[in-house]
């Protein structure tokens, strides 16, 4: 990805500090007193946390200057905390706290939590924004906020230099239930399903005239993003759902679903300051923000993959993502058995379609992304009469028996379905799936299955696509060989 630079401008980071505070022991047996674990010879480490972690993750990314604007108290948490930021390379200017600095200390063992006590918890007074702060957002090209609902944020002051913000400038807000609303205009916001569902309760039933989605389907996640972007008037919100990635919501257009791969790692803590972060970096660099989404979600994985808080920061890993143990005997039956099984189970249906004449890693790619949604996939595929009326007479190469069976051999395929018509809707109409996923660039207008999901509560996403890929362009480049060949 080509990125434009900052010309040397900071990323401005504006929020709540927090002491995270680890003690890791071994646990060899149950106290005597009561059922519950000894840790012996805990091990302490300290690190950063709320908004001093995102900083600190952005400092580790090199590539230029890290400033975060914040309230620490006056304590020895306070100390302990500026010294952290100090040796993460992050220039702090510190508002000053009128209370505790905020701590969580977490007992661990085996690199799991058994324990977790927090300390701090009235939200104390920030101080005044001073000259110093007020220089920094100015020159800021780029500023994320990581509100964790202790104040800062909600700062008058603050919010005023951060509504003035140069249009150039992105603005990215990672929100907080009892934290402000963003300020209007932020290019990015991004909360968690869990925030979202907080912050809008209701929308499955806004919608006037459609089906209720489920409360924890696509569709809802859609309505609330669409909402909160509205509400907020922000350019978009990208609503982040774990292992599953993140849903990218703007304009009109269909909402952008941004997998994840599986990924080794059972904490996600600090997952979602390591994709605020990210996100930031990379408008700030120039991304887009479809390209900078999924740029976080990747770099979020990794993080955990990498050991999250407790590994090197930002090192190593894969996307995640992953689907729930399969419904037993779906596979190899018909594409309304295996929906049906799935619905009653309580599973998630997913279909994709396409003509897919001779299979390539695009396709490939967008497969494996679409069955990641939800817990079987069904392939629509184009009839050879459908293909020839889309692509004309020389296609398609491969007859649709064959194409059928190809795609029925992949692991993530649970079902093909073949349709004559030039678009899947009798089909999708049938199987009524949850999830519709189609990899490329579309405008709402070019995604007529949209319309026909939302009907019932489903909802149409747009999958990333590995670019260059294409049957077309496979057929040109084999003429050109041959070509080649001949003239040889």
């Amino acid at each position: 990805m080509a990125l434009v630079s900052r010309g040397g401008r900071p990323l401005v980071v504006v929020g709540d500090s927090l002491l995270d505070r680890d003690l890791d022991g071994r646990v060899d047996r149950l106290s005597p007193e009561g059922p519950v674990p000894i840790v012996e010879d805990p091990r302490r480490h300290d690190r950063p946390g709320g908004a001093a972690l995102a900083a600190a993750l952005a400092a580790g990314d090199g590539g230029g200057e890290v400033v975060l604007v914040t309230a620490i108290a006056a304590d020895e948490q306070g100390a302990l905390l500026r010294g952290l930021l100090a040796a993460a390379g992050v220039e702090v200017i510190d508002l000053g706290l009128d209370g505790a600095t905020p701590e969580k200390v977490r007992v661990r063992c085996d690199g799991r939590t058994l324990l977790r006590i927090d300390r701090g918890g009235n939200a104390g007074q920030p101080g005044p924004l001073n000259g110093r702060a007020r220089r920094a957002i100015s020159r800021a090209g780029g500023v994320l906020v990581a509100d964790y609902g202790r104040g800062v944020a909600a700062n008058g002051a603050i919010r005023a230099e951060l509504a003035g913000l140069p249009a150039g400038v992105p603005l990215v807000w990672d929100p907080h239930p009892n934290g402000p609303a963003p300020v209007p205009g932020a290019r990015l916001a991004t909360p968690n399903e869990s925030e979202s569902r907080r912050l809008v309760p209701d929308a499955g039933r806004l919608r006037e005239g459609l089906a209720a989605p489920a409360d924890r389907g696509l569709a809802a996640v859609t309505e609330r993003g669409r909402i909160l972007r509205d509400r907020w008037r922000a350019a978009a919100v990208a609503i982040t759902l774990g292992e599953r990635g993140a849903l990218l919501v703007e304009g009109e257009v269909p909402p952008r679903m941004m997998p994840a791969r599986p990924v080794p790692g059972p904490d996600a803590c600090g997952a979602g300051d390591r994709f605020a972060a990210s996100a930031a970096r990379l408008l700030a660099d120039g991304a887009l923000p479809s390209e900078a989404v999924g740029g976080a979600v990747a770099a979020a994985s990794a993080f955990v993959a990498a050991g999250g808080p407790y590994g090197p920061y930002g090192q190593g890993g894969d996307a995640g993502g992953g689907r729930r143990p399969p419904v037993a005997g779906i596979r190899g039956g018909s594409a309304a058995a295996v929906a049906a099984a799935v619905r009653s189970a309580g599973g998630t249906v997913v279909a994709t379609g396409g003509c897919f004449d001779l299979l390539h890693a695009g396709h490939v790619a967008t497969l494996r992304a679409a069955a990641a949604l939800g817990d079987c996939l069904v392939v629509c595929l184009n009839s050879d009469r459908s293909v020839r009326r889309l692509k004309g007479p020389g296609r398609p190469l491969v007859p649709e028996r064959d194409r059928a069976a190809v795609l029925s051999a992949l692991s993530c395929v649970d079902a093909v379905v073949i349709f004559d018509e030039p678009t899947p809707r009798e089909a999708l109409a049938s199987l009524r799936p949850d999830v519709f996923a189609k990899g490329g660039d579309y405008a709402l207008s070019d995604l007529p299955e949209a319309e026909l999901l939302a009907s019932w509560g489903g909802q149409a996403v747009i999958l990333p696509y590995l670019s260059g890929r294409s049957t077309t362009r496979i057929l040109q480049e084999a003429n050109q060989h041959g070509h080649g060949h001949r003239r040889a």
